[in-house]
């Protein structure tokens, strides 16, 4: 059988271009809340208190079972380095934690938050016998320029549980909070001893007396913390967040 001298060209086969560029439905899917960008922090000045807010994938941080551990994580947090990092108020919600918080710059904040939501994490997660992460998203900060705007974030995050209530709340401080340790309330002096809680009374065991919070670990360092929010009024216990 004579050969065929002419050679056979294969045609080329066109297929469409799958990888890279914005394809239909990809990427995370949204959810009721947008999650914090990533973005690069902005500049902190030492005198500016923050509002930071940590956001957890489930709802079991507020409990006499999970909230000691996570009390005990912050105050070794606030313990750490005091003069570069510092919690000056926080609360504990059921999938949430907000704190009031003091840096000496940004590297600081930024150094001081990633050791306060690793230590929860770690803790919790050790607690509850769980793995994976804790946290939804990154830490969300806003920083605190004025008196008045210290004096809000106070009451916001003090009385954070009352604004998540179902039912009304009788007056008094949350024991899931550093209420206990604020000296600003209106209707309660310092020296008058620990204002009531508005919520159950602890019900958890305090063992070990070197790790228990006092007044001096969220003492507080800049002016607007200390003095400059007190010029628009201290602060009724059954003041309620208008945020």
């Amino acid at each position: 059988m004579p050969s065929s001298s002419k050679r056979v060209s294969q045609l080329p086969l066109r297929f469409p271009s799958t990888w890279g560029g914005a394809r239909a439905n990809a990427g995370r899917k949204p959810g009721p809340r947008r999650n914090v960008p990533h973005r690069a922090r902005p500049k902190h000045r030492a005198w500016q208190p923050v509002h930071v807010t940590l956001r957890a994938r489930f709802a079991q941080l507020r409990s006499q079972f999970v909230f000691p551990t996570v009390r005990l994580a912050l105050l070794r947090a606030t313990r750490r380095a005091t003069e570069q990092f510092r919690i000056v108020h926080f609360s504990v919600q059921h999938n949430h934690v907000h704190l009031v918080v003091e840096a000496s710059d940004r590297r600081a904040l930024s150094s001081g938050m990633s050791g306060v939501a690793i230590r929860i994490a770690r803790y919790v997660n050790d607690l509850l016998s769980r793995r994976g992460r804790l946290w939804a998203e990154r830490w969300h900060g806003r920083a605190l320029n004025t008196p008045l705007e210290v004096r809000k974030a106070i009451v916001y995050v003090l009385a954070n549980a009352r604004k998540h209530a179902r039912v009304p709340m009788r007056a008094g401080v949350d024991p899931y909070s550093s209420a206990r340790w604020f000296d600003g309330w209106r209707d309660f002096p310092a020296a008058s001893g620990v204002p009531p809680p508005f919520s159950e009374a602890p019900r958890w065991r305090d063992t070990d007396p070197s790790e228990q919070p006092t007044s001096d670990d969220f003492a507080s360092r800049t002016w607007l913390c200390r003095v400059g929010w007190r010029r628009h009024g201290l602060i009724a216990i059954a003041e309620m967040p208008k945020q």
